[in-house]
C-alpha cells in the first residue's frame, strides 16, 4: 500500500457557495434560552455566523494545516488521510493519535510538534515520537466513505495496516480521546503484542454500546459524584448519540444542506463538553470553532461521521480473547473533566494500568484545551516503555 502526498485545497466555488448560504439563512426563533437549556443559543449563533460570513479566513487556516506533512492512502477500499510528522530525537517512537466526534484531525494540532520535537518546546529529545494523525474513516479528508460497517474496532484494524504496511513500523504506540480512546483501547486489546503501550483520556468499556458501565459501588474515595454525573450525561446529554446511532442519514440531509444547522449542532457540543464554564470562547476561539465546522462542511463528511455511531450499535464489539485485563497493552490514563469519568478501581481491572493522572483542568477536548498537560503526561508514560 502506497501513500501519496496530499495538499488541502478547498475550491473557491465551494467557499463562495458557503457564503451565499450563510447570507440566506432562515433563522429559527429562539427565546428564554440564555442559558442554552433548550440547545444552542440563537444570539450567540448569529454572532458566530456573522463572523463566519464576513471575517473568517479559511485560507489562513488552510495554510497553517498545509505546514504539516499530509498524505492519503487507501486501505480495504477506504480512503485514509493522515499527517505524518517525523520525530527529532535519537530514537523516535511511532505514535498514532486518534480523534473523536465532533472532532477532526485538526483538534490534535497543538500536540503534534511538541511530541515530535520535544527539544524545540523545552523537552528532552529522547522523548521524541514519529507522530501519525489519521482522520477517522468517513471524517474530514478520509472521504468519501462508501462502505458500511466501519466503527472503532474496524478502525483499529485499519490503523494496524496504516502503521505497519503503509508506514513500515513493526511496533508502535497509540493515544486517543472520545472515539479515539475506543480505537486505542481496541488496539491494546486485539494487538497488544504489536504495541509499546496505549494512552487514553476517556475511559469506556469496549462493549459500552451494549450498555455495560460500572455501577455506583465501583467508585471510591475522591470519586464522589462521578457516578451521578455519568448518569446525567446519558439521560440528559446523549440525544445526539441516539439520533446518530439510529437514523443518521435523516439528520445528514439537513446538516449537509445547512451550514448554520451544522454549526449549531457541532458548536453546542464544544460548549457543553469542554471545561469552559459556559463560555465556549474561553477554550476555543471563533476561528477554532469555525475551522472545525468548515472542515465538516467542505468535505461533506457529517453524514458518514454520524454513521460511525450507527455502525457501533449495529455491528457490536466482540472480544478477541477472554483474558483479563481486557486491554493487555500497558495503559496510561489522563483523567480530565470529561463527559463520563469511570472509577480507577474499575480501570485497574479492565486495563494493564501503569499510569493514572488526575488533571487539574481541561475537559473532553483535551488536546485543544490543555495540550501542555496532555503532552507532558504522554511523554512521561511512554518514557518508561521505550526499548
Amino acid at each position: 500500500m502506497r501513500k501519496e502526498p496530499f495538499t488541502i485545497s478547498i475550491s473557491d466555488e465551494a467557499l463562495a457557495d458557503l457564503r451565499r448560504r450563510l447570507e440566506r439563512t432562515r433563522w429559527a426563533e429562539d427565546f428564554a434560552n440564555a442559558d442554552w437549556a433548550y440547545g444552542t443559543n440563537g444570539e450567540y449563533l448569529r454572532s458566530l455566523v456573522e463572523y463566519w460570513r464576513d471575517r473568517f479566513d479559511w485560507r489562513a487556516q488552510e495554510k497553517e494545516m498545509n505546514a504539516f506533512s499530509h498524505y492519503r492512502t487507501t486501505i480495504e477500499e477506504v480512503p485514509i488521510h493522515f499527517i505524518h510528522e517525523r520525530g527529532k530525537g535519537p530514537r523516535p517512537m511511532p505514535l498514532v493519535l486518534s480523534h473523536g466526534w465532533p472532532w477532526t484531525f485538526w483538534d490534535l494540532r497543538k500536540v503534534i510538534r511538541p511530541l515530535a520535537d520535544p527539544a524545540a518546546f523545552g523537552g528532552d529529545p529522547r522523548d521524541a515520537f514519529d507522530v501519525v494523525v489519521p482522520s477517522l474513516p468517513g471524517y474530514g479528508f478520509s472521504t468519501p466513505l462508501r462502505k458500511t460497517g466501519f466503527n472503532f474496532w474496524r478502525t483499529a484494524d485499519l490503523w494496524v495496516k496504516l502503521m505497519q504496511d503503509v508506514l513500515g513500523y513493526e511496533r508502535f504506540a497509540a493515544e486517543g480521546g472520545d472515539w479515539g480512546a475506543l480505537v486505542t483501547a481496541q488496539l491494546g486489546h486485539k494487538y497488544a503484542d504489536r504495541l509499546f503501550g496505549v494512552y487514553v483520556h476517556l475511559l469506556a468499556p469496549l462493549d459500552v454500546f451494549l450498555g455495560t458501565l460500572p455501577d455506583a459501588a465501583a467508585y471510591g474515595p475522591g470519586e464522589e459524584g462521578l457516578f451521578e454525573k455519568n448518569v446525567h450525561f446519558f439521560t440528559a446529554e446523549s440525544g445526539y448519540s441516539a439520533i446518530q446511532a439510529t437514523k443518521p442519514q435523516t439528520l445528514a440531509f439537513a446538516l449537509n444542506d445547512s451550514p448554520v444547522g451544522l454549526c449549531s449542532w457541532l458548536v453546542e457540543k464544544r460548549r457543553t463538553w469542554s471545561d469552559c464554564g459556559g463560555d465556549v470562547e474561553k477554550r476555543f476561539t471563533k476561528d477554532d470553532l469555525l475551522t472545525t465546522v468548515t472542515l465538516y462542511w467542505a468535505t461533506q463528511s457529517f453524514g458518514t461521521s454520524a454513521r460511525y455511531y450507527y455502525e457501533c450499535t449495529h455491528n457490536p464489539w466482540r472480544p478477541s480473547h477472554q483474558r483479563r485485563p481486557v486491554v493487555e497493552a500497558p495503559t496510561g490514563v489522563g483523567v480530565f473533566q470529561d463527559v463520563v469519568v469511570l472509577p480507577r478501581r474499575w480501570a485497574e481491572r479492565y486495563y494493564d494500568l501503569k499510569r493514572w493522572t488526575v488533571m487539574p483542568r481541561g475537559g473532553h477536548f483535551a488536546p485543544m484545551e490543555e495540550p501542555d498537560l496532555l503532552v507532558e503526561d504522554i511523554r512521561a508514560f511512554f518514557r518508561t516503555l521505550r526499548d
